[in-house]
């Protein structure tokens, strides 16, 4: 069994925070994948979570009512991998990335650049008039 954090995602255009409105799970409860977990709201929306894994719920980490940053755990799962399961339920890959959950926790922050190679200038073509 491998537990797993679900962090409250960027719920979009940088919005830092949300308040936890209700959850529809408790601890010790099984979840589907994509199953609706509870619901938070944002200054600009009211939104459902899905559940990122299939699993159990171990913990809840904040209450109805509270105030969460973006980042924060919201959820821990316990997931049992098994032969059928996808690959990220693994331990060694790196957690799902649900669109319009912003990015990964390792790419947080600045976007990351790829280094521009320079073409030297003897490969460089010539003009041609």
């Amino acid at each position: 069994m491998t537990l797993r954090e679900f962090r409250l995602p960027d719920l979009g255009e940088g919005l830092t925070e949300s308040d936890i409105v209700a959850w529809r799970i408790a601890e010790g409860d099984s979840v589907e994948l994509n199953r609706t977990i509870g619901e938070v709201e944002t200054v600009k929306a009211l939104v459902e979570l899905p559940s990122p894994y299939s699993g159990v719920v171990a913990a809840v980490h904040a209450d109805a009512g509270q105030t969460v940053n973006v980042g924060d755990p919201l959820v821990r799962f316990a997931v049992t991998p098994d032969a059928g399961a996808p690959a990220w339920v693994e331990d060694d890959a790196p957690e799902p990335n649900l669109v319009g959950y912003g990015s990964r926790p390792e790419h947080a922050g600045h976007p990351v650049r790829r280094a521009r190679h320079a073409v030297p200038p003897a490969a460089a073509s010539p003009c041609v008039r």
